[in-house]
């Protein structure tokens, strides 16, 4: 059986949430370009938070204890997460 790891999440540009949630980037894609959307399309790992991807991988160091805090965990994001920007349903290049 296949276990997906991870899954890809559109966030529009200006929204507060999110507004879409694929288990694949071509059936991600298909739906952004169909509605001519405009935001953000990032690949999250499944059942682990960014943070400790991060840590896990080397993406990211903690270096002040700050950065060990509830405030900074709950909003931390990597730009080493595979993501893609669209303007109207377009990739941007």
């Amino acid at each position: 059986m296949n276990e997906i790891n991870s899954i890809w999440i559109f966030h529009g540009t200006g929204a507060r949430f999110s507004s879409g949630v694929f288990t694949s980037l071509n059936v991600a894609e298909k739906w952004i370009m169909a509605n001519k959307l405009t935001g953000l399309l990032t690949k999250y790992p499944i059942n682990e938070g960014v943070y400790d991807w991060a840590i896990k991988n080397d993406f990211f160091e903690i270096k002040k204890d700050s950065e060990k805090e509830p405030f900074f965990i709950q909003a931390f994001t990597s730009g080493s997460q595979e993501h893609y920007h669209y303007e109207n349903g377009e990739l941007e290049q």
